[in-house]
């Protein structure tokens, strides 16, 4: 997609936007205080490709301190922009300013302490609170104005104010809204050099929130950079597929000039995630896409609510909101099903009961009997060759049309055909996978045959605009078919992030706007097993097919009181065999029941070896010593109803 052109915000001597390459971001982890420590990270950091170090200051002290690390880091001849990371302090901010090439605050909590009170407003008393909200702030303004420092207004999902929450609710309409008050302010005062970020742990409500931002500022003039990112996204590989969903999507949207992965890892092992994410998924500054090879012309564009391409004029779904794609049923795919899952298995020249166990379906050999996991796959694709033995209950097979003709015993398994090649043959009563791509005039499928469910390959050449082409042209033939979205990786292993990251953005960014009802990747070179993990954690991320306990972890900053990776670490290790429970892991209550808003229970550090359980948004016990805060936080899911013993799940 043509990126969307914005303003120039000069950030040092980083300049961020217009034609000036996507810049790669992270924060530090260490305690602000911690002069050398600081600046050791940093310099890691900076080593590692971080283009912005962003560092807390949660009080005027620290604040104070950055004039230190910064005086030390431009010591050793490191000249990386530094970054004020600001939440409850106006003072903090106003010092910092002064220091700083950039301050980052979050409207949610700057001047508001959140109590999820819902509070009625009438428009003159809503005038009143943007009228304090507006003398609190100038003075920031000012500063940054005479110091030549640039802003980063950067709404969370999970801390907006009260305000907010009682006239928008908890809604991407709300995060937009958080943010245009504050920028409306400094644009009263014409001060421009701002950052603008719409955060959220949930990727589908982020994706939306962006799309809206500009949406908005189109609508009002303004073409402020984008600083994107998905908050909160764990650790590992669950935190790479839903960075890769949210501002992979982005990206391919042609949104965004600066990118921050937040991982729950130590800050330098970020930044190679988020440089594979801006280098395969946007072109570059000179204009060439690196994954297609082909020249792309870099433009500003006009972001609709109804299309993202002046060549669509209709999308199945809203860009703004999600709804899934309306589609007929056929056998256990479309409608109202949840999207399934095909593991390839045609590479492998005999397919064994180990293999299947990869993708979820275990054999007992003692007892003779299959087990399905939680990731268990719907389909297999065999090719030309189906298993030797009985394939278990829940399990189907997927073989090429010649192979499933000449089959004595057709029973749960079913042909693969080519566009074609379907009509000519003779088909199965039931159901019929038939493979596509998005360049296929469609006008030749007759529209009652319901037995037909398309397998659409991607290639990396495609742009997203044709991928969605695709969808809308099937509806506009009249077709209600469901859909399987199929990518290709015939070079990648599952040795580094490559087939992670591209897979989860090629599918999450078509299955975040309600299309596709199944995935298949193929990675003949990749793990069975990883490959299998990485489609359900797409559907998860994805909001579409929860298969796992979910953790929305924070990546630590100076702010964290207790050890982040280790803690969430020895939480999974507990927990995660509880299917569809969310539970938030928080370092501070900057980052506790705000940005935790979407998990079921929390886990938030409160003081030195303290920990301060949540219930949703309500805490059930404060200051439980963080020795026995994992038992406690099981203790209460046990009494919630919702645990259950490892070996029974």
């Amino acid at each position: 997609m043509p990126r969307r052109l914005s303003r120039i915000v000069q950030i040092g001597d980083t300049p961020l936007g217009g034609h000036h390459p996507i810049r790669i971001q992270s924060m530090t982890t260490t305690d602000t205080m911690d002069t050398l420590a600081t600046v050791e990270q940093s310099i890691r950091m900076i080593e590692a490709g971080c283009e912005y170090v962003r560092i807390t200051a949660p009080s005027i002290n620290e604040a104070r301190n950055l004039e230190n690390i910064k005086i030390e880091l431009r010591k050793r001849g490191y000249t990386t922009p530094l970054v004020a990371d600001i939440h409850f302090t106006p003072n903090a901010a106003e010092f910092a300013a002064r220091v700083v090439e950039k301050v980052r605050i979050n409207p949610g909590n700057y001047f508001d302490k959140k109590k999820f009170e819902q509070i009625e407003y009438t428009d003159a008393e809503y005038a009143d609170e943007i009228d304090r909200i507006s003398k609190r702030f100038l003075p920031l303004v000012g500063i940054c104005k005479e110091y030549g420092t640039a802003m980063r207004i950067g709404t969370n999902h999970g801390s907006l104010s009260d305000r907010i929450m009682s006239r928008y609710g908890d809604t991407p309409m709300g995060m937009v809204e958080s943010a245009l008050e504050f920028l409306r302010i400094c644009r009263s005062e014409n001060y421009h050099q701002i950052v603008l970020s719409m955060k959220s742990s949930n990727p589908q409500v982020m994706v939306q929130a962006y799309r809206l931002l500009v949406q908005r500022m189109d609508e009002e003039g303004m073409d402020y950079p984008l600083h994107i990112g998905v908050t909160e996204a764990g650790e590992g590989m669950d935190g790479r597929i839903k960075s890769a969903v949210g501002i992979g999507t982005l990206l391919a949207d042609g949104l965004g000039d600066t990118v921050r992965v937040s991982l729950t890892e130590d800050p330098e092992f970020e930044l190679p995630v988020a440089r594979e994410l801006v280098d395969n998924y946007v072109p570059i500054s000179i204009g060439i896409g690196i994954r297609s090879g082909k020249a792309l012309e870099e433009v500003n564009y006009k972001l609709d609510a109804g299309n993202l391409d002046s060549s669509i004029v209709s999308l199945p779904s809203s860009i703004l909101s999600y709804s899934r794609r309306q589609t007929q049923e056929t056998t256990n795919i479309g409608s109202s099903n949840v999207p399934r899952v095909v593991a390839d298995l045609s590479h492998l020249p005999e397919i064994t009961e180990f293999d299947l166990k990869q993708v979820g379906h275990i054999y007992d050999p003692m007892l003779d009997k299959w087990h399905m996991t939680d990731q268990g796959c719907d389909f297999i694709f065999c090719g030309k060759n189906l298993p030797a033995f009985m394939l278990p209950n829940g399990l189907k097979a997927i073989v090429d049309a010649e192979v499933w003709v000449s089959l004595d015993t057709k029973e749960n398994c079913f042909p693969l055909w080519d566009e074609n090649k379907y009509q000519a043959q003779s088909n199965h009563p039931k159901l019929n996978f038939v493979s596509t791509n998005s360049l296929t005039p469609l006008n030749a499928f007759p529209k009652k045959d319901s037995t037909v469910v398309f397998v659409l390959g991607l290639s990396p050449e495609e742009t997203l605009k044709q991928r969605r082409k695709f969808f809308q042209l099937v509806d506009e033939t009249g077709l209600h078919n469901s859909v399987i979205i199929k990518t290709r990786y015939p070079e990648l292993d599952s040795t580094n992030d490559k087939l992670v990251l591209q897979s989860s953005t090629d599918l999450g960014s078509l299955l975040i706007d309600g299309m596709g009802d199944g995935v298949w990747i193929a990675a003949p070179k990749a793990s069975l097993s990883l490959v299998n993990q990485f489609a359900f954690g797409t559907l998860q991320a994805c909001r579409l097919r929860i298969s796992k306990t979910e953790y929305i972890s924070c990546p630590s900053c100076g702010r964290t009181l207790f050890d982040l990776q280790e803690t969430t670490a020895l939480i999974r290790k507990r927990t995660e065999h509880l299917k569809g429970v969310k539970i938030g892991i928080m370092g501070c209550i900057v980052n506790g029941p705000g940005e935790m808003a979407d998990a079921d229970y929390g886990y938030v550090g409160s003081g030195p070896g303290k920990i301060t359980l949540y219930k949703g948004k309500e805490v059930m016990k404060r200051s439980v010593p963080s020795g026995n805060a994992v038992d406690e936080l099981i203790s209460l899911i046990a009494a919630d109803g919702n645990w259950v013993e490892p070996q029974l799940a």
